[in-house]
């Protein structure tokens, strides 16, 4: 008997990183590493799905930043590149592993790596992004959008500039995949009343919220988190589920820390030998992780000390995994149909790329889950729209300003180490809205200087900055990437204001910063 409902959603979000200036650049192999180990295995298991007859329906984001690097003719050049380049490496793995405890491991990468190869340059034509509008048009994925480019939108200095985050993630989510999106993932589950009030006029059904944005909520919610609350501006919101979040994210309890599975932070282009491995390397022939790891997590132990990886092993771990997890969800169900009062809806949120980046196994275990579940009926899986249409009558509230993330409150994005950022962000906001006002019918020269100002603020309001320089990871680039976009803003400023544009310095930037070519400045009004 039916008891309950998983809603699974997997926000893909990289921020925009495209460095056409030089031959190859660090940051980008970010979006190269989660298109090989993320988003053409995700893709794999959907459609394998679908192709099976699997009865199944998944939420999923794919941030405008991520689909604009997706899309864009130079990083997917450079993407095949690096493919090509890692088969050929895995291919010579086969002989050099030949008669070690690796081998199996370097067999299994080969495989990975053919196969990747294939769907991304022979059935998709290096366009994902249409594998994906094709399985939300086959009505087994609900893709949902994000702010165009993941702005933290509560530390923003008004609503106007709030607005046209999101109003542009909206329309960019339009010309990717063709309609509407119905559901929003707020960046960084991050939430201040009256942000609703915005989604309902750009017509957004539903959002994602933490736990505790509805558990403080005013009035308190009688189902707890296991029913949306519809905010004052009519827009339904989804909490976290906790349990599940544990399950999975759980540094101490979570499945990816199992013995079995790949171990992420060894890696071969640290471990061979060096003049084997350099031409596998960027062209400054410094070690880096290349994407082929040999060993697995073994325990709490020193990197030297990690066992080889046994992929068969790994695998059915995942299956037991997976079999675990729905498991918890019958018996979670159970429990609160009788507590709540009528059939509940867990919502599941993860980062996609902790499913196959971080978590190797991670589309395994995914794979494995859906099919488990198609052949029970004690728990379904649906997407946040799917439960509104089910339930119409949910509880009013306004929930309680929050976020995701350490503490829950803001302290990720602003703290000692990035408070700096926001009077210079906020400044450039005011002027945005000033120029837009100014100019109400640019053209020619004048438009393209406008739009340019507007992506340049969109590019230093992604959280990911602040979010870097935080977690202290890749800073130096960050606070770059930062003062770069807010120095080219208001340089477009000051030339706009003067009368004399530099065509040759914009059209260079034009160049770099070539996200949202549909954008236009006049959003700002």
């Amino acid at each position: 008997m039916e008891q309950g409902y998983l809603s699974i959603i997997l926000h893909a979000h990289l921020p925009f990183v495209r460095h056409p200036e030089y031959p190859e650049f660090l940051e980008e192999d970010w979006l190269y590493e989660a298109i090989s180990e993320t988003y053409v295995p995700l893709l794999f298991v959907f459609e394998s799905l679908l192709n099976d007859g699997v009865r199944y329906r998944l939420a999923m984001t794919i941030t405008p930043t991520l689909s604009e690097m997706l899309a864009d003719d130079l990083l997917q050049q450079r993407y095949s590149q690096r493919l090509a380049r890692l088969v050929e490496l895995c291919e010579k793995e086969l002989d050099r592993t030949l008669d070690t405890p690796f081998h199996l491991a370097a067999q299994m990468h080969y495989e990975h790596f053919k196969i990747v190869q294939q769907l991304y340059e022979g059935k998709y034509k290096r366009q994902i992004l249409k594998g994906f509008r094709a399985l939300q048009d086959a009505g087994v994925l609900e893709i949902i959008t994000c702010a165009a480019t993941h702005g933290f939108l509560p530390l923003m200095s008004n609503q106007k500039v709030r607005k046209a985050q999101i109003e542009i993630g909206v329309r960019n989510y339009a010309k990717h995949f063709g309609q509407w999106p119905k559901g929003i993932w707020l960046p960084e589950c991050a939430y201040q009343p009256g942000i609703d009030e915005i989604l309902a006029e750009l017509g957004i059904e539903y959002f994602i919220l933490d736990s505790h944005g509805i558990m403080f909520g005013d009035p308190r919610p009688r189902r707890g988190i296991y029913a949306p609350v519809i905010t004052p501006a009519g827009v339904a919101a989804f909490a976290r589920d906790v349990e599940t979040s544990e399950q999975v994210w759980s540094a101490d309890y979570g499945y990816p820390g199992h013995p079995n599975y790949r171990e992420f932070y060894r890696d071969v282009g640290y471990d061979a030998e060096y003049n084997y491995i350099k031409p596998y390397l960027h062209g400054d022939g410094v070690r880096r992780n290349v994407g082929l790891k040999y060993h697995r997590v073994t325990g709490k132990v020193e990197l030297h000390e990690k066992m080889p990886y046994v992929p068969q092993w790994a695998s059915q771990t995942a299956k037991e995994h997976a079999a675990h997890f729905l498991g918890s969800r019958q018996r979670q169900a159970a429990h609160l149909l009788n507590t709540i009062g009528r059939k509940p809806i867990v919502v599941s949120p993860y980062d996609a790329e902790l499913f196959g980046h971080w978590w190797f196994e991670g589309p395994q275990f995914l794979n494995n889950l859906i099919r488990m579940m198609h052949f029970q009926d004690e728990v379904q899986l649906i997407t946040p729209s799917d439960y509104l249409r089910i339930y119409e009558d949910n509880q009013r509230q306004t929930p309680s300003a929050s976020t995701w993330g350490a503490e829950g409150y803001n302290r990720v994005w602003i703290n000692g180490s990035t408070d700096w950022m926001y009077p210079h962000q906020h400044m450039a906001e005011r002027r945005m809205i000033e120029l837009a006002r100014s100019f109400p019918a640019a053209e020619g020269l004048l438009r393209r200087a406008l739009n340019q100002a507007a992506r340049e603020l969109l590019l230093a309001q992604a959280s990911d900055w602040a979010f870097i320089i935080t977690t202290g990871t890749m800073v130096p680039y960050a606070i770059k990437r930062f003062k770069d976009h807010v120095h080219r803003f208001h340089r477009l400023y000051s030339d706009i204001r003067s009368g004399k544009i530099d065509e040759t310095w914009l059209a260079d930037v034009e160049s770099k910063d070539n996200i949202f070519p549909e954008i236009d400045y006049r959003t700002y009004a």
